[in-house]
Order: C-alpha cells, then sequence, then structure tokens
C-alpha cells in the first residue's frame, strides 16, 4: 500500500480524491467494466451465471422505448409490469422489465391479421363438428349398453 521510503516520508501508492459529495474515496481503484457493465457492482459475488442474467435483464430494462399510444420514446416503469407514458400519460401492462414481451408481440401481430381470424373460424367449426360427432357415438354406445343391460335382465 505504501511506496518506497524517500528522505523519510511515506508516499500512498493510490491517491484520496475530494468526491463531490464532500467524502474521500480511492481514485483510479475501478477499472473499465466493458464486459460485465451494471453487474459489475457485485463483483466476484454470486457467481458469473447470475450476474449475466441480471445484465441482460438491466439491458432490456434500460432500453428506450416507444408508446404503443402516441409513439413517443417517454416510457417509465413504474413496477412490474406497469408503464407510464410522459407525454400521453397512458397507463398500461406488459412484462416485469420490458413494455413488450416476445409473446404479446406475436399475438398482436396473429390478432390484426385478417388470415388469422379466418383461421380461427375454421378452427372452431371443425372442432364443434368434431365434438358434436364425439357426443353423437356416445349417445349410440349409451343406446346400445341400455339395451343389452334390458336383454339380460329379461
Amino acid at each position: 500500500m505504501w511506496g518506497q521510503v524517500s528522505s523519510f516520508s511515506l508516499t500512498p501508492l493510490r491517491t484520496f480524491k475530494n468526491l463531490s459529495n464532500g467524502y474521500f474515496g480511492i481514485g483510479e481503484l475501478m477499472g473499465n467494466t466493458l464486459k460485465v457493465g451494471t453487474a459489475g457492482r457485485f463483483s466476484s459475488r454470486y457467481g458469473v451465471g447470475i450476474r449475466k442474467r441480471i445484465l441482460a435483464v438491466e439491458v432490456k430494462q434500460n432500453q428506450a422505448s416507444t408508446c404503443p399510444f402516441c409513439g413517443f420514446s417517454k416510457i417509465r416503469r413504474e413496477a412490474a409490469g406497469l408503464f407510464n407514458c410522459k407525454k400521453c400519460d397512458a397507463r398500461f401492462t406488459g412484462g416485469a422489465y420490458e413494455p413488450q414481451t416476445l409473446i404479446g408481440k406475436t399475438i398482436l401481430k396473429m390478432v390484426t391479421q385478417k388470415s388469422f381470424l379466418a383461421g380461427a373460424e375454421e378452427l372452431i367449426k371443425s372442432k364443434e363438428s368434431s365434438f358434436s360427432d364425439i357426443e353423437r357415438e356416445v349417445e349410440k354406445s349409451l343406446a346400445s349398453d341400455s339395451n343389452k343391460s334390458k336383454e339380460d335382465k329379461e
């Protein structure tokens, strides 16, 4: 920690800076955090995997995103899943850390496409027809079972 003795005075290797808040801190102690980014505040604690996950979440959370109502990038996260546009004062829900999740975007595209609506109607019709066919078969089997039980009793 202390440098070489020169003429009976010790000189520190690291200099203390007077920070703007009035406290003294060790200057030039922390290097660049090019790889770890904001997860560098955890140093070597908690493991690499968890720090990488936190970094990925924080990158998503701090990205500028546009408001789905007015189109301006003035969205702020109020709580987990709640977002507020500062321009048009619209409040809406989204993912925990991002205003729109990948699944939400996919569903929105599917709903807005007309081909999806036509496909959904066909799917509903096919389910109804198959369901009614199954009901008919069950009724027939119940009727035949009841007829067999009547014949066995006689």
